[in-house]
């Protein structure tokens, strides 16, 4: 088996860390009215989607429930669906804008599993291209993300508006 790495990812791991706070970054996010600064692109009833300001990949992004809970446990059955189908969605949006080959899912639970913000569940919609594991971020030490965040998050906000 061959072993990928992602040593761009150091610069986050190893960044200083805000105390711990009863407020999570996605908290702050859902109770701003600044979704342009927070990469925000759509908002739900229960939930929301805003794009990952580390991103593995270009689109890399994030549904995340308005409550705060590092479970499934703590959501309703409504929330869970909520959460469900709004990354639903988010997979709909992403393939229509971006013409991904495929796409990684995925929840983090806890820290020892890699989760960046434990104390908040969030979904990772990760779209994947054949080939786009390249060279970049073992020789380079960086990650090609084709397009910035706020110009990717304006074309995604627009495409989920038009459903």
């Amino acid at each position: 088996m061959e072993t990928l790495h992602a040593p761009w990812r150091i610069q986050y791991i190893l960044a200083p860390k805000a105390p711990p706070s009863d407020m999570s970054l996605f908290t702050s996010a859902a109770q701003s009215s600044d979704d342009i600064a927070h990469h925000v692109l759509v908002r739900e009833r229960t939930c929301f989607a805003m794009l990952n300001a580390y991103p593995y990949t270009g689109g890399h992004l994030m549904v995340v429930p308005y409550k705060q809970t590092p479970t499934f446990d703590d959501l309703t059955d409504d929330e869970m669906l909520g959460l469900m189908k709004l990354t639903r969605r988010a997979l709909n949006v992403l393939a229509r804008v971006m013409k991904p080959d495929g796409f990684n899912v995925g929840v983090n639970l806890g820290k020892a599993a890699g989760a960046g913000i434990a104390e908040h569940l969030h979904i990772h919609v990760v779209p994947r291209w054949d080939g786009d594991t390249n060279f970049m971020p073992v020789i380079a030490g960086a990650t090609v993300v084709p397009e910035a965040l706020t110009e990717l998050a304006a074309r995604l906000r627009a495409a989920f508006i038009e459903g």
